[in-house]
């Protein structure tokens, strides 16, 4: 993996200072109990309107996030693109209690399109469909005793969501996504838990059949850890074909292992996700294999911070003697975590963007903890973040010293 091995040029961009502080985040997370007790006292703080802006937004904040408005975030977006990293600006709203609120969304979403058509250095927009879904979906979903994807008739597993509010969820992503049409922008449309994911499953692949027909400019988020996706993506291959459009794909492993396992046993139904890791990565690397074997109907967005499935991803270009920067593959990290592969992959002329969210800190939280959740192993994503940047700060000492 000697693409990924060069530090200098992964932390190009940080400073010694922020290199210092990324080694005390990780050090930290590198506690599960210390993660677990922050989770719950930002949690408490936020339900109880307690101020937690003076701590987190220097801290964590600053780590993982571009800024709190799109104006603070155009620095790091101009600093990135020094080093040919695009950024995906994601505003990161959730679930809204209101419909007032829900607008609100919606314009700044459309602000984050109108920078996305302003500069090369933005390629996509993007948003979750949480944000923007009417709160009665989301509780009638919420409180169905089975995903709907478990249901064998698809109009039955529909069946408990009001008309009214399908249809008022239909007309926000239909809004978003003729925006994005309207600006030549991809817009891609995040997952969310299976339970709510089979209908925005349905309605994204509408938009796709109004918007796709030029080119990608509607893009579905697949969990690849649920163990129906490849036949999902199989049959989101087939439908494209037959019906001429163009299918924008982001692949990622998975957000929410613990929610749905513990959901699936609350309720009784077997867990939709798989039993352990390594059969999450097999997916996630036939799903690969399989978009590239269909390039020329599909363009693709790896969101992955694991190196043997960027490393694969990378052959099978090079056996299908697909460019480098061929402009119908786009891989991604988070922006604050694997900077190794991100700026070295930049570097080698591949197409990278840094998901890089940002928002009023107190919306961010949730987001923070889910960073946070994932980084807690030593031997895991933490240890190995924690690794390249001691060995940076190493280096750069070794040649202060020789001076």
């Amino acid at each position: 993996m000697q693409i990924f091995e060069n530090t200098e040029t992964a932390f190009k961009i940080r400073t010694n200072k922020e290199l210092r502080k990324a080694s005390i985040l990780f050090s930290l997370m590198s506690y599960p109990l210390l993660v677990r007790l922050s989770g719950k006292l930002a949690n408490l703080a936020i339900h109880l309107k307690i101020p937690v802006r003076w701590i987190v937004k220097p801290t964590i904040f600053s780590h993982f996030c571009g800024g709190e408005t799109i104006e603070e975030s155009r620095n790091l977006i101009d600093r990135l693109s020094k080093f040919n990293v695009e950024s995906v600006l994601d505003y990161a709203a959730e679930i809204q209690e209101s419909d007032d609120q829900t607008e609100s969304v919606i314009h700044e979403i459309r602000r984050t399109m109108d920078l996305a058509r302003e500069t090369t250095s933005v390629p996509f927009s993007v948003f979750k469909p949480t944000a923007i879904a009417p709160v009665r979906f989301l509780t009638a979903a919420a409180e169905s005793a089975v995903p709907s994807f478990l249901e064998s008739d698809p109009e039955k597993s529909a069946a408990s969501f009001r008309e009214s509010d399908t249809e008022k969820l239909r007309q926000n992503i239909r809004t978003l996504c003729q925006a994005a049409y309207e600006r030549r922008i991809p817009v891609m449309i995040d997952a969310e838990e299976s339970h709510y994911q089979d209908i925005f499953d349905s309605l994204v692949m509408e938009m796709m059949q109004l918007y796709n027909k030029e080119k990608a400019i509607v893009f579905n988020t697949i969990q690849m850890y649920r163990h129906d996706r490849l036949d999902f993506l199989r049959d989101c291959i087939r439908i494209a074909r037959e019906k001429k459009y163009h299918l924008g794909l982001k692949l990622v492993r998975g957000a929410y292992m613990e929610q749905e396992r513990e959901r699936a046993l609350k309720m009784g139904y077997p867990s939709p996700i798989y039993p352990d890791k390594q059969s999450t990565d097999n997916a996630f690397n036939s799903a690969i294999a399989i978009c590239l074997e269909n390039i020329d109907r599909i363009d693709l967005f790896a969101g992955t911070h694991n190196e043997e499935s960027l490393l694969l991803l990378m052959n099978l270009m090079k056996s299908r003697k697909l460019q480098k920067n061929d402009p119908r593959v786009y891989v991604s990290q988070l922006y604050g975590m694997s900077d190794h592969i991100s700026f070295n992959m930049a570097a080698h002329s591949y197409n990278v963007a840094k998901y890089l969210p940002y928002g009023p800190v107190r919306y961010l939280i949730p987001y923070l903890i889910r960073r946070a959740e994932e980084n807690k192993s030593v031997t895991g994503q933490a240890g190995r973040e924690l690794h390249f940047v001691k060995l940076e700060i190493s280096r750069r000492k070794n040649i202060k010293n020789k001076k």
